[in-house]
């Protein structure tokens, strides 16, 4: 697990392999996260946007931002969590992701809550330090 805090929100990532979803004769390997937001602050925030970084084995590098996760802006009220499961499929055996969640706050004030750097590796390969 991958674990990052920023003004109090805490967001915890967990990758998978999914060995069952590649290829990796045709040069496909996906990965399932989840990722889990858990609110420690005394304030309701809402997540607002998603800024992704992907950066494959061979130092390709993919941006992703958008609204909100999975379809949802959710607000995430003091001592609750809020988790949800996504992809990310790479062109390579390994990778590393990170980013960024753009959260609100009640008076309409807005700040970045890091989403840590975590490794995507194939079990079966050598383990790589991304």
């Amino acid at each position: 697990m991958y674990r990052a805090t920023t003004q109090g929100i805490q967001i915890t990532v967990e990758p998978m392999y999914l060995e069952e979803q590649s290829e990796p004769k045709n040069g496909r390997f996906v990965w399932a996260y989840t990722i889990e937001i858990r609110n420690l602050s005394a304030t309701p925030v809402q997540l607002r946007r998603r800024h992704w970084i992907i950066t494959d084995a061979m130092g390709r590098v993919e941006e992703v931002e958008g609204a909100g996760v999975i379809g949802e802006q959710p607000v995430i009220l003091p001592g609750e969590a809020f988790e949800y499961t996504s992809g990310c499929p790479l062109p390579t055996p390994s990778g590393i992701m990170e980013g960024s969640y753009s959260m609100e706050l009640p008076d309409g004030r807005m700040f970045s809550a890091e989403i840590p750097a975590f490794s995507l590796d194939t079990p079966s390969m050598r383990r790589i330090l991304n």
